[in-house]
Order: structure tokens, then sequence, then C-alpha cells
């Protein structure tokens, strides 16, 4: 099943085009997994967002369920000078915008919940209402801070369901050049360190584009 992204992509308010590349391959992963609960860490404008409903919707006879965990505040890449500036609020705006969009086209509409708060204050939430072991996807792309994304990756794997996708976003990042680049503001050492430590319960398995790394939940 494939989805045209570029249908009515001029009703979408989306001002870059990051995650497009992706589309091949996570199209195989969503027709092959067909998960219909879904967490994603990061939504700045909602593409994942709303590719991720357009597709599951269509490989489901039921609602899906879609939890947005960001602060809309930016990181310290959307700072001036940090090489992606951008008014966060109007990145917002334009996340309501195309979540209620693509929720008025899709035949079985998706719920969509928007936690607007630190990822840790999120996760800890779903966490304390039951959703440990509940999500069949997640999708990690908040902070490049590699505290941040460590504590993301940890508290998303008690999340997650056995055989769950786990995908890291931006696995090569950094906003320094090659050879100066600050270990603790890069995604990179805190999800090398992740998969580590749970390679007895994290499988990664292969196809990721570069700049993503793509894991499957096998144990508790």
């Amino acid at each position: 099943m494939t989805v045209d992204t570029n249908a009515q992509e001029t009703d979408y308010q989306f001002t870059n085009s990051w995650f497009v590349g992706n589309i091949p391959v996570w199209q195989q992963i969503l027709d092959r997994n067909k998960p219909k609960k879904i967490l994603e860490i990061g939504s700045f404008e909602g593409r994942s967002t709303c590719f991720l409903i357009e597709v599951c919707t269509k490989n489901s006879d039921e609602s899906i369920d879609v939890t947005c965990i960001d602060t809309w505040q930016g990181g310290i890449e959307h700072q001036k000078g940090g090489g992606a500036e951008a008014s966060m609020s109007d990145v917002e705006q334009r996340f309501d915008h195309n979540i209620a969009l693509v929720q008025s086209r899709v035949a079985h509409r998706a719920k969509v919940r928007k936690l607007k708060k630190l990822s840790y204050e999120g996760l800890s939430e779903l966490m304390a209402n039951g959703g440990v072991g509940t999500f069949d996807f997640v999708y990690i792309d908040g902070s490049h801070q590699a505290p941040d994304v460590l504590t993301d990756a940890v508290m998303s794997f008690y999340l997650l369901k056995p055989q769950g996708i786990m995908i890291f976003d931006d696995y090569l990042w950094s906003m320094d050049r090659p050879g100066f680049q600050d270990v603790l503001k890069m995604p990179k050492p805190a999800i090398d360190a992740f998969m580590n430590i749970f390679q007895r319960k994290m499988v990664v398995f292969s196809g990721a584009p570069i700049g993503q790394l793509y894991c499957r939940k096998i144990s508790d």
C-alpha cells in the first residue's frame, strides 16, 4: 500500500522536507507491522505525524491512537545561530493545522493526543496512566542533546510493546564541524549507549536511511 505524499501537499503547511527521504522505508515498515498505537517524541510541524496517520489508518479497519510529545519551544538548533531558526509559535500553529487537515481526510479518524511539555514529563505521565507496554511504534526525534536522547530512549523502552518498533532520528546529527563535536550535544553517543546496554532486549534491523536507526524490542 503506497500513500501519495505529494497529493494535495499544498494544503499542508510544511516549511521543510527533512522527513521526505525516510518515506520509502517507513512505508514498508508500517505496511508490515501495522501499528495502531503510536508515540512520537518531537513533532514540529507534524509532517511525520501526518504520514503516520495517512498510512496507519489505511492499514487498519479501526481508529488509531497517536500521542505527540513536544514543547513547541524548539531546541538549540532552532535558536538564533543554530542553523534551523524558527518561530516556534508559528510551528505549533502549523502542526495544529496539519493534524486537523489530515484527520479530515482519512477514513478512520485518528485519535491524536498532544502533550505540550518536556518529553520526560510527558513520558512520566504516560507511565503513570497505564502506558507501560502499550505502544506499537515509537519515534524519537525530540531534543538532540545526549542526556535528553538517552532519557527518551530508556523511558520509551518501557512504554513499547515486545516486538514493537523504535526509530531514532538524526543519529549522526551535530551542530559542530567534524572533529570538533561536543558529544553531549549529539544524539549518537546516547543512542549507542542505549543500544549497547539494551542489546539483549533490542535488535537493530537494516534498511534505514542515513541518519536514522531502526530497532525492534525483542524482550522486556
